[in-house]
């Protein structure tokens, strides 16, 4: 008879392989079959295509014609459960930034030690423009998002590093996170939540980050009176 124990410890691993084999997924950013997604995950052909069909039948993975796997729809209506309250007031203010700037504008949150985006909307109308998938993370002492959120911390447990982002009330990065891609962003303190920040991510600007600061300050503010200060 299987201890509950062992039971324990087998269903915390099949959980987390499961969760694996959507991250594999999300980081690829195409279809993977299941040999691939099997040799990703580091396991037997057989026990990821379990896992695959597991997810399948719950609408988070889906299978394209040509037989490979890819993310479901289902991810999408529950990640937009996620801070609900903090995307639809978001929303319109990343779309009115980034159609302005031409530039992509996202909001970025504190997930442990890494810096997650949120949401995100790129520019209608754009020669090139950055994609910020939502989900993607790095941690926070890479990139402007991170450090901005960091600065919120109580002074006590605020890096120095990010003494001066707190002052000024922005934050700019350039390659660090990708290489040649920039990026501004500004503390989004919001009543009721973990600190966040507003940023927006670009190849290039004739704009200088604290011009480009003062207008997502402005969209900032939009936000927490949305949500109630």
């Amino acid at each position: 008879m299987v201890s509950e124990s062992r039971k324990t410890a087998s269903t915390s691993q099949t959980l987390s392989r499961g969760i694996r084999v959507l991250e594999v997924l999300a980081d690829a950013q195409e279809p993977l079959s299941v040999d691939q997604i099997a040799e990703r995950l580091g396991v037997h052909r057989s026990i990821a295509y379990r896992l695959i069909r597991t997810l399948e039948e719950h609408g988070l993975l889906t299978r394209e014609p040509a037989g490979k796997y890819e993310l479901g729809a289902r991810l999408a209506a529950l990640a937009a459960g996620i801070k609900h309250d903090l995307q639809a007031a978001a929303l319109p203010e990343l779309t009115a930034v980034a159609n302005e700037l031409g530039m992509t504008c996202f909001v970025a949150v504190m997930d442990r030690e890494e810096c997650v985006t949120l949401v995100s909307v790129e520019p209608r109308h754009a020669i090139a423009s950055v994609a910020q998938r939502p989900g993607s993370r790095h941690p926070f002492t890479a990139g402007a998002p991170g450090r901005a959120i960091l600065s919120q911390l109580p002074l006590e447990d605020r890096p120095v590093e990010v003494q001066e982002v707190a002052v000024r009330g922005y934050a700019d990065s350039h390659g660090e996170v990708i290489e040649n891609l920039s990026s501004v962003a500004v503390p989004l303190p919001l009543r009721g939540h973990a600190p966040a920040a507003l940023a927006v991510v670009y190849l290039s600007s004739t704009r200088t980050p604290a011009e480009l600061a003062e207008r997502l300050k402005a969209a900032a503010k939009a936000v927490r009176d949305a949500l109630g200060g």
